[in-house]
């Protein structure tokens, strides 16, 4: 493995390459069940009624193929699932009304449990582009979803803008951890739009590695939420934004400086206190401060120039150098083009999801998240 190489992804592979039977090795039934257990769905089902598994795989498989009605998704697949010991081979293939219900008793939760229990790390030590030295190449961003215009959805999840100008559709909103060097979703939080990203990131952050580097846009920054992925152990390098004010405490040979993030709420005496803890080579206590290094470097602006810095817990310049970190913090797009393939390849551009109630648009969302980490996992590994 080439662990400085900072390249170029593996190319990504389109919904018509990827069969039921990817789908169903990369989200074996197993997991999808122990998903309805843990859920208490299984204990719900009556006879006559499609079991949970069923349901699970017939609902990721109607937004595998986007493009064709709920009965034809059903006939098209029953076959498929019943050579995977999915499907009773002696079973009709359901109708619409028989999958909707089927979807409701589903709920919204069983999908996104699923997903916890199947996504993980798909890059290997081959990967182009998945690793910085010994680290995993991890970014954190979100995106919007537009959903039905139901009173049920706007509710829920509510509209961009304002009652002036609001967006034509309800949003909803979902904040991802994706592996760089294979476009795989690893862990998202799905909310309404009116939440914000930084508070949905928060309950990312405490579950990442430590042996990622985690890459951050400007927006994503506060110390609440720099300190929580600090905690965890893992290595960051995230752009820090305009207003933050970074003092240079200390320059390193390669041009990089020391500083130090503290905690807003702390003030006067105390402030300077941490930052002069910081200087003389002490580490505070990271309840209150971190002391971070920071890359500065120009790029083409719309208006000149424009000052990037980025902020990083790997301080020590022999650990990594200032270039690396700068070619790294560029493959942060990678999560723009996992985005991308799952709101315009996937679903299909400008399109609105099915759902017209919040458990049913919850449960695409999760059922696209799995069919997109299954695309993943193949392009990735193929």
């Amino acid at each position: 493995m080439d662990q400085g190489a900072v390249g170029a992804g593996e190319p990504v592979a389109r919904p018509d390459q990827v069969s039921l039977g990817v789908l169903v090795a990369a989200v074996p039934r197993f997991k999808v069940d122990e998903a309805a257990e843990v859920c208490g769905v299984a204990e719900r089902r009556r006879r006559g009624e499609l079991p949970p598994h069923v349901t699970a795989y017939l609902t990721m498989a109607l937004f595998l193929f986007a493009d064709d009605g709920v009965e034809r998704v059903a006939q098209r697949v029953t076959g498929a699932l019943s050579e995977f010991g999915i499907w009773d081979a002696g079973w009709r293939p359901p109708t619409s009304s028989a999958i909707t219900q089927a979807r409701e008793r589903l709920g919204r939760d069983v999908l996104r449990e699923t997903f916890y229990r199947v996504a993980e790390p798909a890059a290997t030590a081959e990967t182009r582009g998945a690793w910085l030295r010994q680290w995993r190449l991890t970014a954190i961003d979100g995106f919007g979803l537009d959903l039905p215009d139901t009173a049920e959805n706007a509710a829920e999840f509510g509209h961009a803008g304002n009652d002036r100008s609001r967006s034509a559709f309800p949003k909803a909103r979902v904040v991802a951890v994706v592996e760089c060097g294979s476009h795989a979703f690893m862990d998202a939080e799905v909310g309404p739009w009116n939440r914000g990203e930084k508070a949905m990131a928060a309950s990312l952050l405490i579950s990442i590695s430590s042996d990622w580097l985690l890459l951050a846009e400007r927006r994503f920054y506060s110390f609440a939420t720099f300190s929580a992925a600090t905690m965890t152990g893992a290595a960051l390098c995230w752009r820090a934004p305009a207003q933050l004010v970074l003092p240079a405490l200390k320059v390193l040979p390669d041009g990089t400086y020391l500083s130090a993030l503290v905690d807003p709420a702390i003030r006067g005496r105390e402030r300077g206190e941490l930052f002069d803890e910081a200087r003389s080579g002490a580490k505070p206590d990271p309840a209150a401060a971190h002391v971070v290094r920071v890359v500065e470097y120009d790029v083409p602006g719309p208006d000149g120039r424009e000052l990037v810095r980025l902020i990083t817990n790997i301080t020590d310049p022999d650990a990594v150098t200032a270039g690396e970190l700068a070619g790294a913090h560029q493959r942060r797009w990678e999560e723009e083009t996992a985005n991308g393939l799952l709101k315009s390849v996937l679903r299909g551009p400008g399109r609105v999801l099915r759902s017209k109630s919040p458990d049913l648009v919850h449960q695409e969302i999760w059922a696209y998240l799995l069919i997109h980490y299954a695309i993943s996992s193949v392009s990735t590994r193929s």
